[in-house]
């Protein structure tokens, strides 16, 4: 379900929606106005009932990518507005890119990091945080298994931080790989409800996650997860 058009998105606008369980799309990259979708059933992931299969786990395991969050949230959000196989169009317009740039910098969007080796960046994800709710917005993919493999380092984050929601918006055959399923818009509310009044935090797993190295400056929000730690994160606390 879509409600009417707004031409103005501003940050406390976008949280105020988020709360009530309604979100923002364009029609088109280049579209001046946005609309507000509440969706008559939800995509959610359950964290407590995330499946990682083996392959996923045996690629996390040999480190292919170094995995970081709230390093390149401005990078992250371009990418997921390019043109992909199967999708020419985006609902990405300037609008939108730049309400969600505002929250990042407010810490209220985050984005997770996929990167080679070398240090280009592979993949990724980013949403909007509030409370005990994540609600995950887009993700992109350059090198195989790398968007699959920042959805992994998300879900270890906020089981770890003690988030309750991780809101998908919609369920696609891709998510419902890794459990996630769909709820009517009412049941979504309820648990919308509870997530909003829960005190979780976002960066608690890099406590626990060692020093930056010197190709990882400072400047890092969180450091790099291993994607060792990331599967032992998702098997221990299953």
């Amino acid at each position: 379900m879509s409600r009417p058009l707004a031409n103005r998105l501003d940050p406390d606008m976008l949280l105020r929606a988020y709360a009530s369980g309604i979100f923002p799309m364009a029609e088109r990259a280049d579209s001046t106005d946005v609309f507000w979708v509440e969706p008559k059933k939800r995509g959610v992931l359950p964290l407590d009932d995330f499946h990682l299969p083996r392959s996923l786990a045996r690629t996390l395991r040999q480190e292919r990518f170094v995995l970081t969050a709230d390093r390149a949230f401005d990078a992250v959000l371009a990418a997921c507005g390019e043109p992909a196989p199967g999708r020419t169009e985006t609902w990405i317009n300037p609008m939108i890119a730049d309400a969600y740039r505002t929250l990042a910098r407010e810490g209220h969007a985050h984005s997770v990091e996929a990167w080679t080796p070398d240090g280009a960046l592979a993949g990724g994800l980013y949403g909007v945080r509030l409370g005990g709710a994540f609600f995950g917005e887009s993700m992109f993919t350059r090198v195989r298994d790398a968007s699959k493999c920042a959805l992994a380092a998300l879900v270890a984050r906020l089981r770890v931080g003690g988030f309750v929601l991780l809101d998908t918006q919609f369920l696609t055959s891709h998510l419902a790989g890794f459990g996630a399923v769909e709820v009517p818009a009412r049941q979504y509310k309820a648990q919308l409800g509870g997530a909003l009044g829960v005190a979780a935090d976002f960066v608690a797993v890099d406590a626990a996650a060692g020093g930056l190295g010197p190709a990882w400056p400072a400047r890092t929000v969180a450091a790099p997860l291993s994607g060792q730690r990331i599967v032992q994160l998702l098997t221990q606390m299953s």
